[in-house]
């Protein structure tokens, strides 16, 4: 079987992409990290087949998307819907949040995430 996540030759993108995290990703790790939230392992910019999710939980097949203003191109969002067919076909839920949510209204952000688990 292929291995399809975090693959050993990702890793330098992946600490590239950690290292320069948004802002928007910067205040939904706070909540994220270090089983903070429901007791949950999230991990950032875990790659799963040929995408990077911004965070992904494997023990709950979630992964969370953060939108910025290059998804709601029509190349973004054709790109997010294939991304997102992948993923149904592993079992894994995406829940995508706009930028500006995360940013304006991170408790609904978390509330919606809370609904999930």
């Amino acid at each position: 079987m292929q291995k399809i996540y975090n693959t050993p030759n990702t890793e330098i993108k992946r600490k590239e992409l950690r290292k320069n995290s948004t802002e928007t990703e910067k205040k939904l790790w706070q909540y994220l990290r270090n089983r903070q939230f429901e007791g949950l392992k999230f991990y950032r910019q875990y790659w799963i087949g040929n995408y990077i999710t911004d965070f992904y939980s494997p023990s709950i097949k979630l992964v969370i998307g953060l939108d910025g203003s290059q998804h709601f191109t029509p190349e973004g969002l054709e790109y997010d819907k294939i991304r997102e067919n992948f993923m149904k076909s592993l079992e894994i839920k995406t829940l995508r949040f706009n930028n500006n949510d995360v940013l304006t209204n991170i408790e609904g952000v978390l509330e919606e995430i809370k609904k999930f688990v």
